[in-house]
């Protein structure tokens, strides 16, 4: 089985739920990016250590978290000497609307893992588009690139909806099934 890690950065507690679930759904250590957007020397070796690194961060402003970007700038020193080479990589988020411009957090997520010369895995799971779809289906926000989920504003980490929460269970299998397999 291969070694994963989440790490993530959470503003008000959705995306910790979220990365809850990713975690276990892939049988992952949570990695915390802390408030002041720092890891402590533990948490970057088990990142060091880790087959798949799974990133997740909310959407703020079109793009990940100032926390999250603290992490992504420090990771620099893995790049410099390519450490983190054909890791398989992945990503998710969360933000108040159904669209939100989260792609754009994802994209983010994915240059992120490109700079580490990683492995990027979607998805895998077809959209809830029918007419038949209901908000708690898997997959209902439609993404391919990585997981998403839609929290309104004005709502507590407790009332995430049930189905994101599997979709991003489900995500978190599947990083863990693709990396088990680029292992070898």
């Amino acid at each position: 089985m291969a070694k994963v890690a989440v790490v993530f950065h959470s503003g008000y507690g959705h995306t910790l739920r979220m990365a809850q679930a990713v975690a276990e759904g892939a049988g992952a250590e949570l990695v915390a990016i802390d408030a002041e957007g720092n890891l402590s020397d533990a948490a970057w070796a088990t990142l060091g250590a880790a087959d798949a690194i799974i990133m997740g961060s909310p959407t703020y402003m079109g793009s990940v978290s100032w926390q999250f970007k603290k992490f992504a700038d420090a990771s620099s020193k893995p790049w410099f000497s390519q450490a983190w080479k054909d890791k398989v990589f992945a990503g998710f988020t969360n933000s108040a609307t159904m669209n939100g411009d989260k792609l754009s957090t994802l994209h983010y997520l994915f240059t992120l893992a490109m700079q580490h010369s990683g492995i990027w895995v979607g998805t895998g799971m077809l959209p809830s588009n029918s007419k038949a779809a209901q908000r708690n289906d898997i997959n209902y926000v439609g993404s391919s690139s990585g997981a998403m989920a839609q929290s309104p504003s004005d709502s507590s980490p407790a009332e995430m909806l049930q189905g994101d929460l599997n979709t991003a269970k489900l995500f978190g299998k599947r990083v863990a099934e693709v990396a088990t397999q680029w292992r070898g």
